[in-house]
């Protein structure tokens, strides 16, 4: 259990998200907060490529995300919004997820942070997977729809899957129900940030749940996901990244603009690599 937040960190972190609803410890509540953290604070990696390190300090995470207005990645979202339950007198469980067991093997885990909250029945809260589900999930073997988008939860004795939607950067992550403290990701955190074989370190990503979809920029990359289809557009300009984090993801950031020209060279060796797969004979 992390240290409780202040009433006044508690309030702000309120007027963060615009919520002036329950603080009760209801199922009502968490899945208001849930949704709300998720329109509100986008998923994002770009202090990686600033050169800033991501710490899992709960102060500084609580900083970055609230009183600077920034977004962050699984361990800093989770780690705050599981803060913020437990201040509320929410019961929760951190879980050890990982993502890409199939390719990384053990490697794999604990690269993603999941929460579990205890009420009527466990639910899976997760506001750090990006593009996961806007409102928690039950722990029970199924499949759920929120608006368009479908999920499935499965279990192979003691490890539990969640299959994210079609739509999703990863194909989602599977876990088991033994507790975990924030500082036991440390590893995790440091590798994801620093490794060359990481994502993160090779891709600028950043992610933002909507009321009707979401929308995704891994690179150059746009893409907006809605029940009609999906639109993707190419950015083409430093002016044209800055804008979009701006007023697509509400990210103000000092300095983002000098990581323009590797960006864009990695969307142009990724052009040609298309391009030379494309016309490599089958």
């Amino acid at each position: 259990m992390q240290r409780p937040l202040s009433p006044q960190q508690l309030d702000r972190y309120f007027a963060r998200l615009g919520y002036g609803g329950p603080r009760d410890t209801t199922l009502g509540t968490l899945r208001a907060l849930h949704r709300a953290h998720l329109l509100t604070i986008p998923y994002e990696n770009l202090d990686i490529h600033l050169g800033l390190p991501i710490t899992l300090d709960p102060e500084a995470m609580f900083t970055k995300l609230v009183d600077e207005r920034r977004g962050g990645w699984c361990f800093e979202m989770n780690g705050v919004f599981g803060r913020v339950l437990e201040t509320l007198g929410f019961s929760v469980r951190y879980l050890s997820g990982a993502v890409g067991r199939a390719e990384r093997g053990w490697r794999a885990q604990g690269n993603h942070l999941v929460l579990l909250v205890t009420l009527d029945r466990p639910w899976l809260a997760d506001v750090g997977f990006g593009d996961g589900f806007l409102t928690p999930l039950p722990l029970e073997v199924g499949h759920y729809r929120q608006d368009f988008l479908n999920y499935q939860i499965t279990r192979d004795g003691p490890r539990w899957r969640v299959h994210n939607h079609q739509f999703g950067g990863a194909d989602g992550f599977d876990f088991t129900l033994t507790a975990r403290r924030l500082e036991d990701f440390a590893n995790q955190c440091l590798e994801l940030q620093t490794s060359p074989d990481s994502s993160f370190v090779t891709t600028t990503v950043c992610e933002r749940m909507l009321p009707t979809g979401l929308v995704m920029l891994r690179g150059a990359t746009l893409r907006d996901v809605h029940a009609e289809g999906v639109t993707t557009s190419t950015l083409e300009s430093a002016a044209a990244f800055d804008r979009v984090l701006r007023e697509r993801f509400d990210l103000a950031i000092a300095g983002v603009e000098t990581l323009w020209p590797r960006i864009w060279a990695r969307h142009l060796a990724w052009q040609a690599e298309q391009r030379r797969l494309a016309g490599s004979p089958r």
